[in-house]
């Protein structure tokens, strides 16, 4: 290591898995993926380095078979026709055609086996992919603004600033034995595309007069981030020129490295660490890595789209257009995948993009070629004007391949989804998130309506149930949702949330949001009306 671990000065200060990355790096675990586990199969991997897989982008899936789940780094979601190519053959020769398009922008397989990993690492890296680092205790994908490089919406393309950042970090040994996860955002959208206040580090748009001169640059926050006690990030006094922002991640990074808690794995995120310390003291700390900069300029984020793009749009490149496909809660399937190439090529710039919505963007179409773009077959699902509620539902993996989960989500939420597009009329697109356990991968906090599975006790046994939170949202008002009390079985899920919803379009205001109405009524308004409901 180029560094000191100050952490081990301490022993009795580490949790025990503290102790199984001393005695291997993470990283070290790939090549022995290569060289010994994918030679002698599922039953050879011990218990520590199974735990390691994690670095190589891999988990055991549900329920611990001998198949794995493997997460694809796609920097700001923005991949070529060619590296999409690559995915669906991946996904088709190894993981039975399922893609998942994730809440990071990553693509994600499921059914894969150890004596695979090999080669599924060589054809990524073929096309410039990687599943390296997408999981475990270092800086993992950095998310980003999907429309970098066409977005009207931009002070600049954050194309390049993200690849720098990645780069520095991917397979640096410096960083990849962090206390936990670490999650970043980079993004000059002046619509937080890229989810900036549940990152552990992220980057947001803003301005600041410089030797009488305006300079582009960015703001950034510390210490985001959800699971069962969610934090938003933190603004630190500090104006980062582009040319800065590697040296910035650096920074932080290394005080999570060197001062994060390593003592309990479940208080061991930046947030506690920030939480504690507070933005002053960190940004002190912060000084004397990277030396003095700026203070704060002009905030330049204006709202939040929740990284939502249905239909057509366009760019800034005149003459140019944006198509945004909904990905009904993320899942696709080789087949589409190819599609999406081909379209790409034939219409567009040859990319795809992921979104945080678990979307798809195909951007670069001409102004005469948008009505045969839109023909394609593959869009009546991946649908650019879909249905209200389908439009705005996430869904964590759920039980169904996730271990940690306690209920399924995936098709749940998809049912639920097409039962209130087929029984509730409504203008105003609500974001539904659900989520299989306090983790929170679907991000339910952030949601209008998020719903955290559970289970409830009846005559007939233990089934599957939901709890319900109300009035989430990110930007300027940044807020997590508020949990309602009153569990709700399964089988009842739609129909309670059709009365709520239906609650708000009785009462609302001309015009006003979801969010807004929740606001103005409160939280004791819904609960009053989901007991009602429940005790009907």
């Amino acid at each position: 290591m180029a560094y000191e671990p100050i952490w081990m000065n301490d022993p009795s200060k580490l949790n025990k898995f503290e102790f199984v990355k001393m005695e291997k790096d993470g990283l070290d675990v790939i090549r022995t993926i290569i060289e010994e586990y994918s030679q002698k199969g599922y039953s050879s991997i011990p218990e520590d380095d199974m735990n390691r897989f994690k670095w190589a982008g891999v988990y055991e899936q549900k329920p611990r078979d001998g198949h794995f789940m493997m997460r694809i780094r796609i920097n700001s979601g923005i991949m070529t026709s060619e590296q999409a190519r690559m995915l669906a053959s991946i996904g088709r020769d190894y993981g039975r055609d399922l893609i998942d398009v994730t809440t990071r922008q990553a693509i994600q397989y499921h059914w894969l086996k150890v004596e695979n990993l090999p080669d599924i690492f060589k054809r990524l890296e073929q096309v410039g992919l990687y599943s390296y680092e997408a999981c475990g205790d270092c800086p993992r994908t950095i998310v980003g603004n999907p429309l970098a490089g066409i977005d009207k919406n931009e002070l600049m393309d954050t194309t390049a600033i993200v690849s720098e950042v990645n780069d520095f970090f991917l397979m640096n040994r410096d960083f990849s034995n962090l206390p936990r996860k670490y999650k970043m955002s980079i993004s000059a959208n002046i619509y937080n595309n890229a989810n900036a206040e549940i990152n552990d580090l992220a980057f947001v748009p803003a301005t600041k007069v410089i030797d009488g001169q305006e300079v582009i640059g960015f703001h950034f926050f510390v210490g985001g981030g959800l699971s069962a006690k969610p934090h938003l990030a933190k603004p630190i006094d500090m104006f980062v020129r582009p040319e800065e922002v590697l040296k910035v991640a650096i920074g932080v990074t290394t005080i999570f490295r060197d001062y994060g808690y390593r003592e309990k794995r479940h208080q061991a995120r930046l947030k506690y660490l920030v939480a504690d310390w507070g933005p002053e003291k960190f940004k002190e700390k912060l000084v004397e890595i990277i030396g003095d900069m700026p203070s704060r300029g002009e905030d330049k984020t204006a709202g939040w789209q929740a990284a939502y793009f249905d239909g057509v749009h366009p760019q800034k490149q005149d003459g140019l257009n944006y198509i945004g496909l909904n990905v009904p809660v993320g899942r696709t399937n080789s087949n589409e995948f190819e599609q999406l190439a081909d379209i790409a090529d034939k219409y567009g710039d040859g990319t795809i993009r992921t979104t945080m919505s678990q979307n798809i963007i195909i951007a670069g179409v001409p102004d005469d070629k948008v009505e045969e773009a839109l023909q394609a077959p593959v869009f009546n699902r991946l649908s650019p004007n879909p249905k209200h509620f389908m439009s705005r539902t996430v869904s964590c993996t759920g039980n169904e391949f996730c271990n940690l989960a306690i209920v399924e989500t995936k098709e749940f939420a998809r049912v639920v989804a097409q039962y209130l597009d087929e029984n509730v009329e409504l203008d105003e697109k609500i974001r539904i998130h659900f989520i299989g356990c306090p983790n929170a991968c679907g991000q339910k906090h952030i949601a209008d309506i998020g719903l955290q599975g559970s289970l409830v006790k009846t005559p007939e046994g233990m089934v599957d149930a939901y709890d319900i939170a109300v009035g989430g949202i990110l930007g300027p008002d940044a807020k997590f949702n508020t949990a309602l009390k009153g569990r709700v079985k399964s089988s009842d899920v739609g129909s309670v949330l059709k009365q709520l919803i239906e609650f708000y379009k009785e009462q609302r205001s001309s015009g006003e949001s979801f969010h807004a109405f929740v606001n103005r009524v409160g939280v004791p308004a819904f609960q009053e009306k989901l007991t009602e409901i429940l005790a009907s």
